[in-house]
């Protein structure tokens, strides 16, 4: 009994997903390790993810300019704006996580961000705060990955393998890579 729930229920993921994806996402972004692989033995992760998504913009309305699966949940402003990998959709079904791409954010190949990450590229202005102030991009480099409860701020360039630990705020570049940041402002812990 229990494997023909799981029949049916990854059936209906693949069905609606394929339905939603039709019209409401960029095939480019449907492809890759997320469409590949199963879930519940007939369906990938990503149908799943695609129909949630559909889900939450046709219900809530979040996220409705996205080309790409979002959870409920997960906030996107300027969807546009954010380059990254089909293979790294993940990073967009996590709860809480608020992508403010007012200038370009640029997630490298494997990278991991964890729930309630901000990555915020254009701050209020000082003198006037219903205006932003002007954006500066975000580039992370491959595999890094972002700690729960942190923000990353404009302006920063994170090189690959870095580790942001939990909590931090990233004021400044590591372009370098290959170490472990954390603390508010974010320093260097180690090396990697």
């Amino acid at each position: 009994m229990k494997r023909l729930t799981r029949l049916i229920q990854g059936g209906w993921y693949w069905l609606f997903g394929h339905f939603y994806a039709f019209f409401l996402y960029d095939k480019k972004y449907l492809s890759g390790r997320w469409f590949d692989g199963k879930l519940n033995g007939l369906c990938a992760a990503g149908w799943k993810w695609a129909v949630y998504g559909a889900r939450a913009r046709i219900l809530f309305g979040e996220n409705k300019t996205a080309r790409f699966p979002i959870a409920h949940g997960c906030r996107v402003v300027h969807p546009q704006n954010i380059h990254f990998s089909s293979d790294d959709l993940n990073n967009f079904q996590m709860y809480g996580v608020y992508y403010q791409a007012i200038g370009p954010i640029t997630i490298g190949r494997g990278c991991y961000i964890a729930p309630n990450v901000g990555l915020i590229t254009a701050n209020h202005d000082f003198h006037d705060l219903d205006r932003h102030s002007e954006a500066k991009p975000i580039v992370l480099g491959d595999r890094c990955w972002i700690g729960m409860n942190s923000v990353v701020l404009g302006g920063v360039v994170l090189g690959e393998n870095t580790i942001v630990g939990a909590g931090s705020i990233v004021t400044k570049s590591f372009p370098e890579g290959h170490c472990i940041i954390a603390g508010n402002p974010a320093r260097k812990i180690r090396e990697l």
